[in-house]
This record gives structure tokens, sequence and C-alpha cells, in this order.
């Protein structure tokens, strides 16, 4: 018979597992003439045999060494005599292959008069056994340094790698402990992590820190630690061991990812060319360097150009001049830097090459050697810094963005004593160009805005009039820049007899598109104005020119998505005769004007609505009210008295009150009004218009009625004649009865009842006539055979100009003569 497991015959009582764990074995039950009783999931498992096809058969072609009978039989008498067996038997699969199963074999029982045995196994997996050599080369060629300390953290035992990471000898390191040896590496940290395992015994795993070593002196490092403990015989802690993982390019891979990460929120947080610089500077300094210059070209600083002067300069760019925009320094006052903020500065460092700032490298030196020939020779200035302040390691790296040369940005070490790495050329050059692209979106953002601006001031009106009729007085207020410049707008112009325009709109939107918009709005009411348009019907004209700028608007998904479409205005227009005092007004979806009566008493006239300019569809309607002498009138935009800390109730009557007060000149007025109600730039911009409305006189203002009779056109004539010499206007007394006689005559013979004469007296002399037609009259350019039609050609020629304009009751045809400058 086969020996067993215990080398002897007899097959042994006892194997090295429990009989009793069967939970993953395949099981079966064996009679003691070899047939099948029962068959298990698991036994098909290990053998591939169904139930059904080996259950009530003999279990004899299970065994791939069915001639041992011999030990078959030993092993049955064995477990007849109340013993259970294990062992290594031979088996075969269904499909032929032979499978080494440890197998256990239970003491005999019965089952329906019949002996059975309980057969349990598994498949015997092979096992590795590691030699000598192979464990050597593990602890002494793995490239994870290992070390074992003993209770008093002494080294007992190292690895090679371990050796080399620190740069001591394993001879000078055995018997001492690591804070003896290397106190740059955070000794006392380290020692306390491995007394806090000692004594939890838990382990600590995957501990990162930065450290020096003898190794690379020149060059901090980075290492992930882990520490467990070591167990004796009797489960006492005999020391303690821990394996080091050098993870240096890992660590600077996060701290570049990390710190590039911080500048993103720290530098470029606005749209300001001169604070962004400074921002990188201040972010470099102490993080990265101990001192950094940004110094950037002046061109980029005076916001002139688009840039194609920086993509194909070549050398010519080097002769650009530069102005230093940023400076920061771990010494207070910056006394490294040679230039201050503002500067003009020339500063490429040696060695230099002209095409630097175009297409160039960083410039890396690690040692800055102020004795050498270049920098005495070119900047000796910069080399006396150096050695006075100990400046030892630089980096300079231009910046450039979008294919445009920005300028350059310098960082430099002194306290530190570690010089720049080459990874730290990695950082330095993905930190300006972080910057750089901050730095080129406030230029661009500056230069659109600038150009925004001076188109917005230059179609603004310049010079403000109101004549004799009413003292003028105006306060505008740009937007933020964070709110761009908007479309808010107003104007005064000067209409015939004496009368005056007031107008004020805001258009939907900010940017250079708003500002465009607004002047074409502003450039379309003084044209409607000068064709005397009522203030209903002005409107009406406008909205349709609204409507038509918006369609002209490309579509969104064709169109470049830069352009900003134009949705709509508001507008408020109004005219005040001085002669009957009475103001017209209509309004587009602006807020309603403002008027203070001489006695402070204030009120916000209730005018209709209307539409904002460019929805449609729907009717101006003007309305009339008489304006006392010295009552003041407020156009404004709806910046002014809304905002997000109050709503337009609460702003309108903040403005009456502000307007209400006495003994203030109205420009006075208007300042501190508007500075009141606006503090500091909000995001939208405020226009506010005042008014202090005067009387034309009796002794200004002569008028005679026009009887229906040619005759009568003589003594109107004298009567004209003789109120302009009373005022004093001898030299205007021909050219008035001129116009006199043409005006009068064509309204007799053209006109329908009643007809009027006027002359009025203020900037200019007008004659006006009026009659109860609504045909207007035409200027005509007669044949030298026509006996007529030479009236109002004469009046266009003498007169300064001449139109007409409706009224309720009919027309007014007037003309205006230039007063002489002695009057």
């Amino acid at each position: 018979m086969a020996p067993g497991r215990n080398g002897s015959d007899a097959p042994p009582t006892t194997g090295q597992r429990d009989f009793f764990d069967m939970s993953n074995d395949a099981v079966a039950v064996v009679s003691a003439r070899g047939v099948v009783v029962s068959w298990t999931c698991g036994a098909q498992a290990l053998l591939g045999y169904a139930a059904e096809e080996i259950v009530g058969r003999s279990g004899a072609r299970l065994l791939a060494l069915a001639g041992d009978s011999l030990r078959l039989t030993g092993i049955v008498e064995h477990c007849r005599e109340g013993k259970g067996w294990s062992g290594l038997i031979a088996l075969r699969h269904r499909d032929g292959r032979r499978i080494e199963a440890d197998l256990r074999v239970s003491a005999s029982f019965g089952i329906g008069g019949e002996e059975c045995f309980l057969v349990s196994g598994r498949e015997q997996l092979p096992q590795w056994t590691m030699r000598q050599s192979v464990l050597d080369g593990f602890l002494t060629r793995s490239p994870i340094g290992m070390a074992v300390m003993d209770p008093q953290l002494r080294y007992l035992w190292l690895n090679d790698t371990l050796e080399q990471f620190g740069g001591v000898p394993r001879d000078q390191r055995l018997g001492r402990r690591l804070g003896e040896l290397l106190p740059g590496l955070q000794a006392e940290t380290l020692e306390a992590l491995m007394r806090k395992v000692m004594v939890t015994g838990v382990p600590v795993t995957d501990y990162e820190y930065e450290g020096w070593s003898w190794a690379d002196p020149h060059r901090r490092h980075a290492y992930s630690s882990s520490f467990f403990p070591l167990v004796d015989a009797v489960g006492e802690v005999a020391g303690v061991c821990y394996m080091v993982l050098d993870i240096t390019e890992r660590w600077y891979a996060r701290r570049l990812l990390a710190m590039v990460n911080e500048a993103g929120s720290q530098v470029g947080r606005t749209l300001d060319v001169m604070r962004t610089a400074q921002e990188l500077a201040e972010f470099a300094v102490p993080r990265f360097a101990d001192f950094a210059v940004v110094d950037l070209l002046e061109p980029v600083l005076s916001l002139e150009g688009h840039g194609a002067w920086l993509s194909d300069a070549g050398p010519a760019t080097a002769r650009l001049g530069m102005r230093r925009a940023g400076l920061s320094s771990v010494r207070e006052g910056c006394p490294e830097a040679v230039a201050q903020i503002g500067d003009r500065v020339d500063f490429i460092p040696p060695p230099h090459d002209l095409n630097l700032l175009v297409d160039g490298d960083p410039i890396f030196t690690p040692v800055l050697d102020p004795s050498d020939e270049l920098w005495v020779s070119e900047e000796p200035v910069r080399a006396a810094r150096m050695r006075k302040y100990g400046l030892h390691s630089m980096i300079a790296v231009p910046m450039r963005a979008r294919n445009t040369v920005l300028g350059l940005t310098t960082f430099v070490r002194s306290l530190n004593p570690v010089p720049f790495h080459p990874d730290d050329v990695l950082l330095a050059r993905e930190l300006v160009a972080r910057a750089a692209l901050c730095v080129d979106n406030a230029r661009r953002y500056s230069r659109e805005h600038t150009a925004a601006v001076t188109l917005q001031r230059s179609l603004l009106p310049h010079a403000l009039s109101g004549g004799t009729a009413m003292e003028i007085a105006s306060s505008y207020l740009p937007a933020n820049a964070t709110g761009g410049v908007g479309g808010d707008w107003f104007d005064v112009i000067p209409l015939s007899g004496a009368r005056v325009g007031l107008a004020v709109g805001d258009v939907v939107g900010h940017g250079i598109a708003a500002a465009a918009t607004m002047g074409r709005l502003r450039t379309a009411v003084q044209t409607l104005a000068d064709m005397e348009m009522p203030p209903d019907e002005l409107l009406a004209h406008l909205d349709d020119l609204v409507l038509r700028l918006s369609e002209e608007e490309p579509d969104g998904e064709a169109a470049n998505q830069t352009v900003t479409t134009f949705l709509g205005a508001t507008c408020l227009y109004a005219v005040y005769d001085p002669v009957t005092r009475v103001c017209t007004l209509a309004r587009a979806g602006h807020p309603p004007p403002v008027v203070i009566s001489p006695d402070g008493q204030v009120m916000f006239p209730e005018l209709p609505a209307g539409p904002p300019l460019g929805l449609g569809g729907v009717a101006f309607e003007a309305t009339e009210i008489e304006l006392a002498e010295n009552s003041l009138l407020g156009l404004y935009t709806d910046g002014l008295v809304e905002g997000i800390d109050r709503d337009m109730g609460v702003g309108m009557a903040k403005l009456g009150r502000l307007l209400s007060r006495p003994g203030l000149d109205l420009e006075t007025l208007c300042a501190t009004a508007a500075q009141q109600l606006v503090p500091k730039p909000q995001l939208d911009d405020i226009a506010l218009l005042l008014a202090r409305t005067h009387e034309l006189g009796a002794d200004r203002v002569a008028s005679w009625d026009v009887p229906l009779d040619p005759a009568a056109v003589g003594e109107l004539r004298n009567r004209a004649t003789r109120k302009v010499m009373d005022w004093g206007y001898e030299e205007l007394a021909v050219t008035t009865e001129l116009i006199v006689s043409e005006l009068v005559t064509n309204a007799i013979r053209y006109g329908s009842p009643p007809l009027r004469l006027r002359l009025i007296r203020d900037s200019r002399l007008t004659c006006e006539v009026s009659d109860g037609s609504s045909t207007a009259p035409r200027l005509r350019h007669a044949r030298s055979t026509d006996e007529g039609g030479r009236g109002l050609f004469l009046v266009a020629q003498v007169a300064h100009r001449w139109g007409a304009r409706y009224a309720p009751d009919g027309k007014i045809i007037w003309a205006e003569q230039e007063i002489p400058r002695e009057h």
C-alpha cells in the first residue's frame, strides 16, 4: 500500500485541514461496493459529471490510479475502524484530464442497511516556493526603499534603494536614528509616526512629505512613506518597518496643477491690464520666487492697434519699448528693482536674442553670476543689485497670447537658497501663459471699452443751449466696466418760434452696438424735430425706424455671435413754447418727467406711457401742460431712479426731493442730484437733463391779424418794419420788409382764414405767418419768362433759414434772421 502523508503505510488519522470545513468542496456519498449513492453540484463542478451520469454507477472511473487496489483497501479498512482519512488522490475529469485532489473520507456509516462513506475534496493547486536569492533581490534591488528600525528607532537593516535615497552609506546608518543623519527630512514628524505605529499597532500608509537629501542637495525631493509594526513570536512589537517611494515627479506635477489652478482664481480677476500684471507678480512671490517683475510692451498699455505689429515684427519687436506693469518682492519696497511701476524699461536678460519676445523660449539661468562680462557690460546697475541682494537664480518668460506678443515676466530667487530647477521652467511657463491670456483679454476689452466710450462721448451733445426759453444743465454718468457702455442719451434741439425740443432716451443693451444705435436714434430725432413734427408723430416715425433697424440685424445662427441684436429703446420727447408757456410731451416706454414748480412743489405728470420703441402697432399720445415762469423740468433715464437697492417709485420720490432744494444754481443742482442718487458707478449708465423755463414777454412778441385783402400787405409790412426798428434792428428792416411782404402775400393768395402775422425777438428774429390751411408751401425755381413763383425763393435767399410747421388749426410759415452780434 502506498504511504500516506505521515510517511507510514497506514493512512493518517488527521490532515492539515478541518474535516468539517466543506463549504467549497466537492461532496459525494460512496457505498462500500464503490457505487456512487449521492452527488453534489460541487462534485459536478470539480469532475464535470452530472448527477444522472454517475449516481447508481461505479465510481472507479473517477480514479486516475484505478490499479492501486491495495491503497484503496487500506483506506476502506481505516475508515471502518471509525477513523477518517485525508490525502492526495489523482482523479480523472470527464474530459479525460488528470486532477490532483485533496481528498477526505469519513468513517463508515449505514444508509438503508448498506455501508457508505462521505467523500469530499478540492483541487490541489501548486504552491510557489520563494528561494533565498529571490528574497534577497526583492529586498536589495526593489525600487522601494525599505528599512527595519528597533524600538529605539535605530536602523537595524536597510536595502540599497533607501541608501541611495538619503545619500548616507549603510554602515553610517546602522545603530543610529533618522534625525541624527538627515535633519532636513522632517525627522521629528517621521519618528513620531513610527512611535505611534509601535504603540497602536495600526499601520500608516502613503504619508507624503518634501525633504532634502545628501544624494541631490540642489533639489528638494518628495517621498511617500508607509510604516507597519514588526511582531515577534510571542506577539510583542520588536520594531517597525518603513518603506519609502520617491514621488518627486508626481509631487511637482500636482504642485504645478495646483498652482496653475490657484493662479486662475487670483490672476485676471479684473479687466484691467496693469492690475492683471500686478496680480501675476504678487501671486508668484513668495510661492515661487523672491522677486518678480512684469514688463509689458507700450502698445499693449496704450491700447493702440490690434496686435499685428507683434505677430510678424521679427527683430524690430525687440526695439519696442516696454513699461513696468507688475512688481513684487519678499523685501519691503522692492529694493532689487531698477525700475518702478510705470517706468519705461528695455530689459531683456543676457544672454538674449533679438527674437526672444516673438518666438523665443524662456531664459533659464539656474546660477546667476553678477561678475559675468555680459551682465557687467550690458546691465551694470542690475549686476550691482544682484550682488547686493544675493539674486542667484532666474527664469525669464516671454508673454504671448493668441499670436500676440505682450511683454516679459522675470522670476528671481535670493532669500530662498534653492536655485530654480528645469521643472520650475515648466511651472513658470504655465503661470505666464495663464496670465498672458488674462492680460490679452483685458487689453482687448479695454480697447473695445475705450472705443465704445469714445464713440458714445462723440455722439452725445458737447454744448447745450436753450436760448432765452430755458436754462439747461445736464449730467451723464457712464456704467462701470462690468456693465459696459450703455445707450443712454439726451439732447436739446432749438426749434422755430423760440421753441425748444428736449429729448432723452435709453437703448437696450451695452457695448459699441448700443452706442452706435444711440447715435442713430439721436440723429433721427434731430432730423424729425427739424421737420417740425409734434412729439407723438415724432415717436411714431422713430418707432418705424427702430423696427427697420431690428429687421436689418442678421439672424443669430448665421451671424457672428459677437453682434448684439438690437431689440428696442425708450424715449421721451418734449417741446416747450416760451410764448405760451405750454410744454407738449409724449413718451415711449420711458419714465415720466419731473416738474418742480417755482414754490417747490414736486409733480410727475401723468403721461400716456406708450410702448417702447421697436414694438410697433400702438399709437403714441401727446399731453400738454402749462409751466409757470421759473419752473424746473427734469428728464432722466431709469438708471438714475432704479437700482438693485431700491424700486423706481422710491427713486423718483428721492429725485423730486433733491431737485426741490432751494438756493442752488442749475449746474450744481443737476450734479449733486445725480451724485447722491448714484454715488458710485452701476451696471447701467444714467442721464439727467434739467431745464428751467422762462416766458417770452410781450415786449419780445408782436402780432397782427391779416385780412383777406391784398391791399393790407403794405400796411402790415410797414407795421413790421417799424417794430423791428423799435427793437433796434435797423439793419434788418429791409429784409424783414421783404420777408413779411412775400409770406403775407402767399397766405392771402393761397391760405385760408384766419390769418395772422407774428414777430418774435429771441436769439434770432423770427417772422411767422399762420393760416387755417394745411397745404404745405413749395419752393419753386421760376423761369425767366414767369411772372410769379419767386416769393419763397427770395425768402430762402435773405433768411437764415425758413420752414413750415403744422398747428391744430392750420399751418405756420416762418423765416428766421440772424441778429447782428452787436445786439
